[in-house]
This record gives structure tokens, C-alpha cells and sequence, in this order.
């Protein structure tokens, strides 16, 4: 990743680079998105991953041949899976291409991949860790050479951060690396380890062969466009960058299992995209988003509805009155109005039968899915501002009621909605453990005296500052007539040369008058502070009674002149804090329900009674377009104006010397970052119970990361983390204590949160040099403990994981842990073998 430096505290990467983690899907949060509180048991506890739903079949029950088109995000940057930009479509398409050593299973282990070795481990500890590989004899490069030594020596020359030539995005573990040599044959491959290395098997995968790594050039540049020279089941045959596709072909050389299709062609297409792409035959297989997984369910439900009008989708949600209004729009004397609605009416008819004819479509496919080897977390940025204390930081971690956030994402979609307890393990994988009780359950009393016991109060946004020296004119003329009596005072008892008892006599009587002025100036400010909270509340009242009486029904001459006006209901345009009104969109009736206007005087007999018939089949007689929940009915203001917010105090939000207590909350505005927004306004609620307010900002996914995460930008944040079978190495750059340059810079690596330990840093160091697994597991467990409770990071949930996938296709969709093993793909009969691949719906 890389990092983009900011003058108030500049994010620079160490010289010396450890692995990189890809940041998971922000929307899905990608958000990504996108696992809560829970007592720490002090044993390791039993937990069991959701398993994976591919559809497996064996091998002799899946037809040779075909093609398979897969959706990806984008055309990757770069096939060379080592460089910065490096991304999950490089991940996808390398993993059908190159070799892995150690593949994680589906418990999230790292399992020995007997397509390339038939054995690995280590042969000696002492002095230093030696490690053999010895090589399936059959495994050779496409170009026919046999894979061996010389591979494994470029790669490490080339990652081992020694020659700045290489630009590299990782080096984790190269650097521990003293010498690669070749065994008693050349399918040994003796590694000798500098320093111990509890994650030898995480090196040398993808391996790529020497012709890439053998030279700066080739490394830099020759492998982001094409690889020439594979070793998996497939090759690569094209990359059409017009057409947005990366074509892979059967590898005629590939020794092990024959892959079953002919291509596997990955084809960019953006998430918003993929409800049309599936429905019109683009692709097969693609990751989508809970409302794609929903069409898909509906459509599969209607497929025995007979040929009845859809009870979901466009115009299904247009009443009866709403019909009502909108035939007699169509056809009223009012020919300018009736050609608007006419075309309306148009426009949602063909949008109709669109959208019947991808629900059709789509009933041929199926939604895979289970849990995503990623979690979503809330990030707590320390570096500056409130959250710098660590108070504040855990008031914010036990406010959250995170089982409640997990249902949120996980319950619609049928999994299980357990909250994560641990930064380092996933649930499922081998030492799992659930940490979270080194930050303590959810408990708003204890959230609320952790923020007292740091300054925050109910009344302290309206204190002055106690380092202020600023003030009214009124309070300068009180302090000069007060130091002016105090120097009199001074005189006068120099003058009388009171004796000792009459000053200790005078010190009490000052001591005293003191101690009125302070009480008299205490119980005056907190007079003005009833004062100003009345005035807010009477204020407040006044409002909403002014805006009760206002008529619901608008006449709809005067509502069509002010909406021309450029006024708006306050609440009806969806601004943040209002809750959008229940209506019909102008799509689907033609005419906003808001806005209706009003029949040419000519025809008033027929459509007044028509729209008047209209309105009183509601509920209670009230027109439609006239029920705002939750919005003053009548306010009106300027269009673009937020309906009106509550005074700090009235709210009951804390603060501190003049200042409240409200922290930036920023989150992404792409269409796929839905659930993750939801979850986001959740956690503003719960904070706010507590006196936290929040300020979210919404930015755009293509700066997300880059201007607000990696930067700094923000106090709160929500993005997820991938999921690794090595967490001693692929954990330490995320929660590493931050360095201080000589620049003035800070050396954050990934830890965007800014928060770390000198003793969370020795527990990574120690694990990633302990060779027995056990052990560093328990030291992995600890040092999950120290960053629970230093509450920078806050797991939330594991990330679902849906998967659309021709119903015919086998082995393949919702992998959870495991990687996918591409060459058992494939259609599960002959009979769906042949034209699928070009079938158009």
C-alpha cells in the first residue's frame, strides 16, 4: 500500500518493508466491508468456521470443456503480486497461473501443495533453522524447464530488500534468508535462515520463475503486463484491455489433475454492473452485494407464479391512489401535463419489462455464500484530538453493542451473526481466541464514567477554556476592579502595620472573600447555562408547535409555485436526518408525490373527483404525498437544507472546556458501501447515548483510503482486513507502535489507527522467531490482549462472502478460507458443457 503523506504528520514506510496486506473491499466495504464483545475464556476456545458453499463434486462428475467468464473488480494493475499495486484481481488470476507452496485450507491453515512439493520442514534448528523443499519431479515451468533452486534464489535476491533496484512492496521474511543452495539433487532446496523464521511457509508463493526475478527491469516492468512463463493449470493467453478481459487457457504442460475447462476468462465489471452482466449471460460467476443476492431469491421464488405481475421491482410499489393520480394526470385537459405523465407511465412500463426479463434470467443462477476470510473493523485514529486519550478511546469501544452491529450485515443474509474477538485469528482457525475481554463488555454507565473521568461533562461546552485569555469586556473591567482592590487591600495593611494576629485576622477574611466570588461566579454561570438550555427547549417547542399547525394538505397550486420557487418540505428530499417519505418515485407514476399539480381549470369536474377519490383511499384520508415520518409537515426552507438539528446541550452531548465532544466519522459513498453506512449510523446512535457526537462525512471509494485512512483524515473509520495464516507476520506492520522521524514525519506503516505499544511490538518479534507453533500461538494471544485494550482497533463482524453462480457450475463460489482449485472447475454435465459459455438471456 502506499502511504500519502500529510504536513501535520506525515505517513512514511520503514526502509526495511514488511509484508503488505491488501485492504479488503471498503464497501465490501468490500466494506468489504464489511464480531463483538465476548469475555475472554483464558483457553483456547473451540470455534468453528462457516463452511464454504461450492457445490463440490468429484472430478468424474464434471464435464471436460467450455468456458467460464468470472467477474473481477478491475483489470489488475499488475501481475507481479509483490508490487504496491498489486490488488485481489492480481491475487485471483495469479493463484489459476503460478505456483503456491502452502495454499491455506478451509480451516485457514497453510496445507503442503502436492502438485509442487512433496515434502517441506525443518531439518535443523541449531546453530540456524535450515529448511529442505523437495520438489514434485514432474512440476516444470510452460516453456518446459523444470522448476527449481535457481527460482527460489532469484526470488529471494529480488524481495530480500537488499538491492533498491527491485521495487517491492514486501520483503517479510527474504530479509531473514542467508543463502539458498541446491540439495543432494536439483529438486532439493536447502534454505538457510539468519535468524529464525516461525513462517517459513509463507515465502516463495506465488514463486515466480527467474526469468521475472532475475532482473530489476523485468521485475519492475516486464511482468505488470503479461506473464510469459507460468506453472498452474492455465496459461495466460490475452489481455484485452477494450473489452475489460484476461483470457486463461489450459496448460498443455500442467502434470497434475487436467484442468476441466478449455478458458477461464475474468472479465472487469463494476459491482453495480453485475445484476445486468449476470442477467444477459457476460459472466458466470461473480461476488455481489445483498440486494443482487436478493433479485435472485425473488427470482428463483416466481418461478411458478403462472405469469402473474411481479409483487417486487419497478411500479410495484405504486398504490392505488398513486395509480389514481396518475391516470388522471394522463389523460386531464391539462396537455402539457399529460404528455409529462404519458411519458412517465412510458418509461415505467419498459422499465417493467426490463426488469422482468432479468428476473427470468437470473432464476438460473444461485447465491453461494459464507463468511469471507476478512473483518470488518472500527478504526479509532489516536494520533491527535479526543481519541489521543486512551479514556476516551475505550468509552467509544464499550458503547458499541457489536452483536447488534453484526446482525445488522449477517442476519438478512441467513449467517451467523457472531460478533469477532480477536485482531490475529479468525473464528475457525487454529488459535482462535476471543480477546475481548482485556477492553470489557458493552456498559454505557462505565463508557460514560470512563469519559467523566477524562474531563468530558454534560455542561462542558459551555465552560470557558480554562487556558483562555479572552473574554468580554464586561469580565475585563471585573478582573481590573478586582486586582485593584486587592492591591489597595495591599497598601492599606502595609500602612496600618496591622501585628501578626490582625493580618492572619485579614488573610481569612480574603481567603473568604475569595471563596464568595468563586461560589458567586459558579452558581452565575450555571444560571446562564439553565438559562441558555430553557431558551433552546422553549425555542425547540415553539417550533415544532408553529410546525404542527401548519395544514397538511396543501393546496396544489401553492405547492407547485413554491416547488418551482426552489422550496422544498423539510424531510422530503432525504437530507441527513430526516427519514425519507414513503412514495411512489416520479419514474414509476409520473409525477413526484410530492408534487402534484393541479388539473386545467377545464377539466376540474372529472380529475378534481379522480385525485380527490385518489386521496381518500389512504389510511386515514390523508393524501400520500402530504406523510413525512418524522419531519415537521409544512417547514419549509430553502432546497438543500438539512432539516433543523437540536442545540449540543439540548442532546445531552458532553464536552470540555468550551468545546463538545464530536469526533469525524468518515465513510465511503460508493453504491457498494450500503452496509457499511448502515453500520455507521448505527455506531453514531450508540454514541451519542453517551454524549459522543459525530460528523460523518461521506467521500468517494477512489479517495477513501487514499486521502482519509492512509493519511490520517479522520477520527473514526471503518475498513476491513484480509484474513492470514500468519499473523506474527502479516499483523506486526498493523498495529506496530508508531516511529517519530527526524523529519518530523511518523513512521505508521499500516496501523492507520496510530495506536501502539513497545510491548505489543516484542510480543509480534518474539512469535515470529518462536519455531514451536504452539507457543507462538500463545504469544499471538497476548499480544491480541494488548491491542484490545489499547483500543485503536475494534473488530466488528467477519465480512459475508455472496457469490453468484450458474446453477450448473460445480466447485466453485463462497471459498471462505480455501483457495480455489481452478482445474476442478467446471459445468456438472456434459449436457451444460457446450454453449453456456456464449448463451445470451
Amino acid at each position: 500500500m502506499s502511504h500519502v503523506g500529510v504536513p501535520r504528520g506525515t505517513v512514511r514506510k520503514r526502509r526495511s518493508l514488511r509484508q503488505c496486506r491488501s485492504l479488503a473491499l471498503l464497501t465490501t466495504g468490500v466494506l468489504t466491508i464489511p464480531v463483538l464483545a465476548g469475555c475472554s475464556s483464558g483457553t483456547e476456545e473451540a470455534s468453528r468456521a462457516v463452511p464454504q458453499d461450492i457445490a463440490p463434486a468429484a472430478r468424474d462428475a464434471v464435464a471436460d470443456g467450455s468456458t467460464v467468464n468470472w467477474a473481477v473488480d478491475a483489470l489488475p494493475a499488475t501481475f507481479n503480486a509483490f508490487q504496491a499495486d498489486a490488488d485481489s484481481a492480481t491475487t485471483r488470476i495469479t493463484g489459476a497461473l503460478l505456483p503456491t507452496l502452502f495454499p491455506m485450507d478451509a480451516s485457514g491453515q497453510p496445507k503442503l501443495n502436492p502438485d509442487y512439493l512433496e515434502s517441506a520442514k525443518i531439518i535443523e534448528r541449531e546453530p540456524k533453522q535450515v529448511v529442505l523443499y523437495k520438489l514434485n519431479q514432474q512440476a516444470v515451468w510452460s516453456d518446459g524447464r523444470e522448476i527449481g533452486a535457481p527460482d527460489f534464489v532469484a526470488q529471494w535476491r529480488a524481495l530480500s530488500g537488499k538491492d533498491s533496484a527491485f521495487w517491492t512492496a514486501r520483503n517479510a521474511g527474504y530479509e531473514r534468508v542467508e543463502k539458498i543452495e541446491r540439495g543432494a539433487d536439483d529438486l532439493q532446496v536447502r534454505v538457510t535462515f539468519s535468524k529464525p523464521y516461525a513462517d517459513w511457509r509463507s515465502l516463495f508463493s506465488p514463486l515466480y520463475p527467474k526469468e521475472i526475478t532475475g532482473s530489476p527491469d523485468a521485475f519492475n516492468d516486464g511482468a505488470r503486463t503479461t506473464l510469459k512463463n507460468t506453472a498452474g493449470p492455465f496459461v495466460l493467453r490475452s489481455v484485452s484491455k477494450s473489452k475489460g478481459t484476461v483470457t486463461l487457457a489450459r496448460n498443455p504442460r500442467w502434470w497434475g489433475d487436467r484442468a476441466k475447462l478449455d478458458t477461464l476468462v475474468f472479465h472487469a465489471v463494476a459491482t453495480k454492473d453485475r445484476t445486468k452482466a449476470l442477467a444477459d449471460g457476460t459472466v458466470h460467476v461473480a461476488d455481489i452485494d445483498a440486494a443482487t443476492a436478493d433479485r435472485i431469491t425473488l427470482a428463483r421464488r416466481d418461478r411458478g407464479n403462472n405469469g402473474q405481475p411481479l409483487t417486487h421491482g419497478p411500479g410495484s410499489e405504486i398504490t392505488p391512489a398513486a395509480a389514481l393520480r396518475s391516470w388522471a394526470l394522463a389523460y386531464g385537459s391539462d396537455e402539457e401535463q399529460a404528455e409529462i405523465a404519458q411519458a412517465a407511465r412510458e418509461k415505467n412500463r419498459k422499465a417493467v419489462a426490463v426488469y422482468g426479463a432479468q428476473q427470468k434470467a437470473l432464476r438460473d443462477f444461485a447465491v453461494r455464500k459464507s463468511l469471507e476470510p476478512a473483518y470488518t473493523q472500527l478504526a479509532l485514529n489516536g494520533e491527535s484530538g479526543p481519541l489521543a486519550d486512551d479514556r476516551v478511546r475505550r468509552a467509544v469501544a464499550r458503547a458499541l453493542d457489536r452483536e447488534e452491529l453484526a446482525r445488522t450485515v449477517l442476519g438478512p443474509l441467513g449467517l451467523p451473526a457472531k460478533p469477532l474477538g480477536s485482531h490475529l485469528a479468525l473464528a475457525g482457525q487454529p488459535g482462535y481466541k476471543d480477546g475481548s475481554g482485556a477492553l470489557g463488555d458493552q456498559d454505557t454507565k462505565e463508557a460514560r464514567a470512563l469519559l467523566a473521568d477524562a474531563g468530558w461533562t454534560r455542561g462542558g461546552a459551555l465552560d470557558k477554556p480554562k487556558d483562555t485569555k479572552a473574554g468580554s469586556e464586561a469580565e475585563k473591567k471585573d478582573d481590573a476592579a478586582k486586582e485593584k482592590d486587592k492591591k489597595e487591600k495591599e497598601e492599606d495593611k502595609k500602612e496600618t502595620g496591622a501585628d501578626a494576629e490582625g493580618s492572619e485576622a485579614a488573610e481569612k477574611k480574603k481567603a473568604d472573600e475569595e471563596a464568595d466570588e468563586k461560589k458567586a461566579e459558579k452558581e452565575e454561570k450555571a444560571e446562564e447555562k439553565a438559562e441558555k438550555e430553557e431558551k433552546a427547549e422553549e425555542k425547540a417547542e415553539k417550533e415544532e408547535k408553529a410546525a404542527a399547525k401548519k395544514k397538511a394538505d396543501q393546496d396544489s397550486e401553492d405547492t407547485a409555485a413554491s416547488r418551482d420557487e426552489g422550496l422544498y418540505i423539510v424531510g422530503g428530499d432525504n437530507k441527513p436526518g430526516a427519514q425519507a417519505p414513503v412514495r411512489p418515485p416520479a419514474s414509476a407514476t409520473g409525477a413526484s408525490a410530492v408534487h402534484v399539480l393541479a388539473p386545467a381549470r377545464a377539466a376540474a369536474a372529472q380529475s378534481t373527483a379522480l385525485l380527490r377519490q385518489a386521496g381518500a383511499l389512504g389510511a386515514d384520508g390523508a393524501a400520500a404525498q402530504d406523510k413525512q415520518p418524522g419531519v415537521a409537515a409544512g417547514a419549509y426552507a430553502p432546497v438543500g437544507t438539512a432539516a433543523p438539528a437540536a442545540p449540543a446541550a439540548a442532546k445531552g452531548q458532553l464536552g470540555k472546556d468550551g468545546k463538545t465532544l464530536t469526533l469525524r466519522f468518515v465513510l465511503p459513498s460508493g453504491p457498494g458501501s450500503q452496509s457499511l453506512r448502515s453500520v455507521g449510523d448505527k455506531i453514531a446512535a450508540m454514541l451519542q447515548k453517551i454524549g459522543i457526537g459525530t460528523e460523518i462525512t461521506k467521500v468517494s471509494d477512489e479517495s477513501y483510503f487514499k486521502d482519509h485512512i492512509a493519511s490520517g483524515d479522520f477520527d473514526l473509520a471503518l475498513y476491513s482486513w484480509p484474513a492470514t495464516a500468519y499473523p506474527a507476520t502479516d499483523g506486526r506492520p498493523i498495529y506496530a507502535k508508531p516511529e517519530p522521524a527526524t523529519d518530523g514525519s511518523l513512521l505508521v506503516e499500516q496501523n492507520y489507527t496510530r495506536v501502539g505499544t513497545d510491548h505489543i511490538d516484542q510480543l509480534f518479534d518474539q512469535a515470529v522467531a518462536e519455531l514451536d507453533e504452539k507457543a507462538a500461538r500463545e504469544l499471538m494471544k497476548q499480544a491480541d490482549a494488548r491491542i484490545w485494550a489499547a483500543a485503536g482497533s475494534i473488530p466488528l463482524f467477519q465480512r459475508p462472502q455472496l457469490v453468484a453462480v450458474d446453477k450448473k457450475l460445480v466447485n466453485v463460489g463462497a471459498f471462505g478460507f480455501a483457495a480455489p482449485r481452478y482445474q476442478d472447475i467446471g459445468f456438472k454435465n456434459r449436457k451444460a458443457a457446450g454453449s453456456p459459455a456464449d448463451r445470451k438471456k
